[in-house]
Parts: structure tokens; C-alpha cells; sequence
């Protein structure tokens, strides 16, 4: 019975430990994809002052330019996230605080604008 009992004990411990290392993956940049070479880009965008926000679709990569510095993400997203800061994946140099990415779903036109 002490044996089954321990058993139960590690378990659990075991299970709540993954558990809070799940809950810490969010809002890392891993949930939202993974850098990519330049190259691969499906398409570029230039951020200036104007920009308020940008629209992506899951699966695309794309290159963000801002004041002659570049980083390209291929996006991937997890837990259906919609939105979430560029912030969150943008290098420092970028300042993109309040700039948010809006996903749109992988068979979603491109064009498709969404208004806030």
C-alpha cells in the first residue's frame, strides 16, 4: 500500500511539473513561430510610425524592416492565438512596443483586413 501511495505521489508531482512548465511556454516567442532566413520571406514589412498594426496568416513567413535593421519570422501559432504583441518577438532594436500582430487562420486570404 506505501508503495502504491509513493507511486501516486511522484505521479502527481511529475504532472503538476509539466504542467507549470506548459503555462510558462505562453507568451514566449516560441507560441507565435520561430525566426527564419531572409530568404524565405513570403513577403516584407516596412514598419514606420504609421504602422498600428500588422495582419499575418499561420504559415506565412515574413521579413519586418524598420530604420535599416530586419528580422524575418515564419509564423506558426499555437492555442489558436489571434493577436499578441510584435514586441514579443521583435529584436530590442525594432521598439515596437503597442504594435500587435493579428493572425488570421492558415486558409484566410492574405488580404483579409481586420479592424480593431
Amino acid at each position: 500500500m506505501f508503495k502504491l501511495n509513493r507511486a501516486v505521489v511522484v505521479l502527481s508531482i511529475g504532472l503538476a511539473m509539466s504542467a507549470a512548465g506548459a503555462a510558462g511556454v505562453a507568451g514566449t516567442p516560441a507560441q507565435y513561430g520561430s525566426q527564419a532566413l531572409n530568404a524565405t520571406a513570403d513577403r516584407e514589412i516596412a514598419i514606420d510610425a504609421s504602422t498600428k498594426w500588422i495582419n499575418v496568416t499561420d504559415g506565412e513567413t515574413v521579413q519586418f524592416t524598420k530604420n535599416g535593421h530586419s528580422f524575418t519570422w515564419h509564423f506558426a501559432t499555437l492555442n489558436g492565438e489571434t493577436s499578441f504583441q510584435l514586441s514579443q518577438i521583435a529584436p530590442l532594436e525594432f521598439n515596437v512596443e503597442g504594435l500587435r500582430v493579428l493572425r488570421v487562420g492558415r486558409d484566410s486570404c492574405k488580404n483579409t483586413q481586420i479592424t480593431l
